[in-house]
């Protein structure tokens, strides 16, 4: 098959022929039809995560029809459209037991520590308790632009957040996990407050849902939104993965609020400096979201069939297998609105 390889961190990929993957036997092989495009492929190409061995294909948000089973598998057949969290279940440990697959002690990770969707073929193991059911009524970019960043918001803003009409919603960075909270954040009836340092980039958080939005360039972040609200954020997201949004976020909060964090804090900045002093005087929560479970899909989907959520809005370019290399690698530079995927 072809796919996206890269054989040393941060060194260009190139499109290679490598060998097309056999399904295990709790398994499938997909033949992908999209995968989105994420700073996470670009942090795992860089070398951010210790789980990736090389040479290796990178890709984790991904749709596509069933190519192949395995013996063991039960539930899926091939022609089955379908999509996968970014973070599958083992289904025996634990945490998967408790029903919180997404922070499984035995981690399947397409693009991670296995190889990923940039490619014409994807090996899925545990498929029983990880595939999703795509709809006939919802294309494969869509399906796949919900991959690690629409759903992993949904589980941040509803299952973590525990968001209710009424409140105000905080979102520091307007990228694909920041628009995707915001759009949920209002279908659930929040008032919501984008931040960023980009003005098209909150001109088109307007678009999709933001009631305010703040320059954190031109503007004190944590002062701005206390003013709007009134006396803080009862929810506040770090979308993006910096020290300087994390310490927004929490000084955002009003008593009480909930700080989630959603983007990834690697290398040099994994160990941002917090303020406790406030977390403690004002009773703070500091809550992390990590994916979301396969089985929390269908109220999810549901809400897009009937129209409460538009992740297609979301999707700003779509491009080829060829053009994602390029695109990986500028990643970091944050250019461009809204979420890239590769269609097949």
């Amino acid at each position: 098959m072809k796919a996206v390889l890269f054989e040393e961190f941060g060194k260009e990929p190139e499109i290679k022929q490598v060998p097309d993957p056999v399904p295990v036997d709790h398994g499938v092989v997909v033949r992908v039809m999209a995968t989105g495009l994420c700073r996470s492929d670009w942090h795992g190409w860089i070398g951010h995560d210790p789980d990736i061995r090389l040479p290796h294909v990178p890709g984790h948000e991904l749709a596509g029809i069933i190519e192949a089973v395995g013996k063991d598998v039960k539930n899926w057949k091939v022609d089955d459209r379908v999509t996968v969290p970014f973070v599958g279940g083992c289904g025996h440990c634990p945490e998967c037991q408790s029903g919180n697959q997404q922070v499984c002690d035995n981690q399947f990770q397409p693009g991670f520590t296995h190889w990923g969707s940039f490619a014409q073929y994807v090996g899925i193991h545990y498929a029983d308790i990880n595939l999703v059911r795509v709809p006939e009524s919802m294309d494969f970019v869509t399906a796949a632009s919900l991959g690690c960043r629409f759903v992993t918001s949904y589980r941040a803003v509803v299952d973590q957040g525990k968001v209710e009409r009424g409140q105000w919603v905080a979102v520091h960075g307007c990228g694909g996990v920041g628009l995707s909270a915001i759009m949920i954040a209002k279908a659930y009836g929040a008032k919501v407050i984008a931040i960023d340092i980009d003005d098209e980039k909150l001109k088109f958080a307007s678009t999709i849902g933001a009631d305010f939005t703040i320059n954190g360039l031109q503007e004190n972040v944590p002062e701005a939104v206390r003013k709007i609200s009134k006396r803080g954020a009862h929810i506040s997201i770090d979308a993006l993965g910096n020290p300087v949004t994390c310490e927004n976020s929490i000084r955002s909060l009003k008593k009480r609020g909930k700080h989630i964090q959603v983007g990834l804090l690697v290398a040099d900045q994994s160990k941002p400096g917090l303020p406790m002093d406030i977390v403690v005087a004002n009773e703070l929560e500091i809550i992390g979201s990590h994916g979301i479970q396969a089985y929390r899909y269908p109220e999810l989907i549901g809400m897009i069939e009937n129209g409460a959520l538009s992740p297609e809005k979301l999707i700003g370019q779509t491009i080829s297998l060829e053009q994602s290399i390029e695109a990986l690698m500028n990643m970091d530079s944050f250019e461009g609105t809204g979420v890239t995927v590769i269609r097949f």
